[in-house]
């Protein structure tokens, strides 16, 4: 007679995580095909094997978020931390947003901003409405509905993409003798804090500081990171960061660079490097590029084309490694991660 197989809490966890996943992905998926016929500019149809590399890259993420939290990454918890309920009671104000970033795009109006706002005070390539969201990043409104957007438009894998910066974070404090004191962390175009949220809630002993152009955003985020106690929040360009040379030891930032003409991102990239100490950590997840991945094309370029995203297209012609290494870090890691990727840097 056959023995019955136990299974055990780690692979309970995965059954739980992936069903959740799928529950969380297929209206998403239906929502996305039924809204297809209303865009402004077609989007090229993937061909079944760009389809099939898709699907791969996403089975590829999931089971590198279940392995991470199996490793002790970060916490299990991270895996459930997307707040569908939430989400849930957001709905009617996601509908409407849709239907006016559908109706934004047709007129192409790149640049349909909140009147009462000084945009001067701002640099020309922020001053439009990135994914053509209502008040771009210029409203309390916007900020409101901005994450459940994204976890729309990324059928539910925005947060799992996000989390893949603390893996990084978890070695270098590992690594830390309990004598160096709490590290002392910086995320760079914070936006409403889900990132910050995310490595806060697996390393809650830390410091941290997020720095954003939007004080609308960064509003939002203050709000939902009230239960991190060692928060400073700091609203400011990134090319110009008001923050002491080599006080930091971890710098991180999650798509960010491919919102940003190519000279903004090295000066970014010159003032991370400013501000974290000799020996500090870099982590800057964004967009997949066509160095490291080519059989993404269609979907990058269907972004780049459909999207208001008018430095896209430069920006996954590039290699992001290439400017890190200019400004000064000793690139160590360069990781897919379904539709973005992970750059793992020391400064040196």
């Amino acid at each position: 007679m056959q023995a019955t197989q136990t299974l055990v809490p780690s692979e309970l966890t995965r059954y739980a995580y992936r069903a959740r996943q799928v529950a969380i992905r297929l209206p998403l998926l239906a929502a996305h095909l039924g809204l297809r016929s209303f865009g402004a500019r077609k989007a090229a149809r993937p061909k079944p094997g760009e389809l099939k590399a898709l699907q791969g890259q996403l089975e590829a993420l999931l089971d590198r978020d279940c392995s991470n939290a199996e490793r002790g990454l970060y916490p299990s918890r991270l895996l459930f931390e997307m707040p569908v309920a939430e989400y849930l009671r957001q709905l009617p104000a996601l509908a409407a947003e849709v239907l006016r970033t559908l109706r934004r795009s047709k007129k192409k109006l790149v640049r349909d901003l909140p009147d009462g706002i000084d945009l001067a005070a701002y640099p020309d390539y922020f001053r439009r409405n990135f994914h053509w969201q209502t008040d771009g990043y210029f409203s309390q409104r916007s900020a409101a509905v901005y994450d459940v957007g994204v976890e729309f438009l990324f059928l539910g894998t925005a947060d799992v993409m996000r989390r893949q910066i603390v893996p990084p974070v978890t070695r270098l404090l590992r690594s830390r003798s309990v004598a160096a004191g709490p590290a002392r962390i910086l995320d760079v175009a914070c936006g409403t804090g889900s990132a910050l949220n995310q490595l806060a809630l697996a390393h809650p002993r830390e410091n941290y500081w997020g720095l954003d152009l939007s004080p609308f955003y960064l509003h939002h985020a203050g709000r939902r990171l009230a239960h991190v106690q060692n928060l400073s929040l700091v609203s400011e360009n990134a090319e110009q960061m008001p923050l002491a040379d080599a006080s930091f030891d971890v710098v991180t930032s999650v798509f960010l660079f491919h919102e940003l003409p190519a000279r903004a991102r090295r000066n970014v990239l010159a003032e991370m490097r400013r501000v974290l100490k000799p020996g500090g950590l870099l982590v800057i997840e964004d967009a997949a590029q066509l160095s490291e991945a080519p059989d993404l094309q269609v979907f990058l370029d269907n972004f780049a084309a459909t999207m208001n995203e008018p430095f896209f297209a430069d920006y996954i012609a590039s290699d992001l490694s290439e400017p890190v290494a200019a400004a000064g870090f000793r690139v160590d890691s360069v990781e897919r991660c379904f539709l973005s990727k992970v750059v793992t840097a020391t400064a040196i």
